[in-house]
């Protein structure tokens, strides 16, 4: 049962960074910054959303 807590708790707080870091400026983050089209900014909310924690990371350090 806990197990299932926490995988919707990382999930939902995923969702939530996904969709701030895609409506946000995706393209500030890569090296160098580059501009990130509607099509792209919708293939990254799955790999953004499962890897959140590296998301965050990248963002705290730009």
């Amino acid at each position: 049962m806990l197990f299932f807590l926490a995988a919707g708790l990382y999930v939902a707080i995923g969702l939530v960074v996904a969709f701030a870091f895609v409506a946000g400026r995706p393209g500030h983050v890569l090296e160098p910054p580059a501009e990130v089209s509607p099509g792209a900014r919708v293939l990254l909310i799955p790999g953004a959303m499962f890897l959140w924690p590296l998301v965050v990371a990248r963002w705290w350090m730009t």
